[in-house]
């Protein structure tokens, strides 16, 4: 099943002094279960295309088709409610909140979505192998161990997709791999469809799709050996 869909999308970003044309015509599926790495050189399009896929950033023309049914067709209500619990977003800086601890920072995107379900949180934080750090705050955390932290607290509400912008991107290689590895088993055992943008190459051989990026326009397309 397409879960997520561009059709002839473009993006442009306007200043009083230059248009700049990020996103040049493109045309995506994303299916079910896939585990899709987005790559390319800086500047060519990525987190931007990641962004305008989940409804964060407005396509300039063309459209974005989201659980089968028109980005822009989507209410706003709807749309922070499929924000809350349909898909959930994995960063490059891991965004905790520095005052709460672990247990908390997931709990708080429970609370958002209007859930409580505190044996889930203690099942999430084992998923993510943090349960017995979670009255640790961000401070007293690596760099790794926050980021497994972020990873659960997108998953608290169980969403069908995950986009990750570049989460290893601020990781030494040990930890990037374990990260990666995490997202390899939600992908695999969690059925989760997941998005990834990455700057290493490296991380493709965890993907089941390879979508490349030059200049704004997609060059490359390809399912990947699993």
């Amino acid at each position: 099943m397409k879960i997520i869909s561009c059709v002839h999308l473009h993006k442009n970003y306007v200043s009083p002094k230059v248009t700049t044309f990020v996103l040049k015509d493109i045309n995506l599926d994303i299916h079910s279960g896939d585990f899709c790495g987005i790559t390319g050189p800086s500047g060519s399009g990525k987190t931007t295309l990641l962004y305008t896929m989940s409804g964060l950033e407005k396509p300039t023309s063309g459209e974005v088709f989201l659980f089968e049914k028109e980005v822009a067709q989507y209410e706003p209500k709807q749309m922070a409610a499929i924000r809350k619990t349909k898909i959930g977003f994995v960063f490059q800086f891991y965004n905790l909140i520095p005052n709460l601890n672990a247990y908390e920072n997931v709990k708080l995107a429970q609370i958002i979505a209007e859930k409580n379900d505190d044996p889930e949180i203690d099942r999430i934080l084992g998923l993510v192998g943090m349960k017995e750090f979670k009255e640790y705050f961000p401070n007293e955390l690596s760099g790794g161990m926050q980021q497994r932290i972020a990873i659960a607290r997108s998953l608290i509400n169980d969403p069908e997709i995950i986009f990750a912008d570049e989460p290893t991107g601020n990781l030494d290689q040990k930890n990037g791999q374990e990260i990666m590895g995490i997202l390899k088993m939600l992908n695999r055992d969690q059925h989760k469809t997941i998005v990834l943008v990455t700057h290493s190459e490296d991380n493709l051989k965890y993907c089941t799709r390879h979508v490349k990026l030059t200049d704004g326009k997609i060059i490359r397309d390809e399912e990947l050996p699993v």
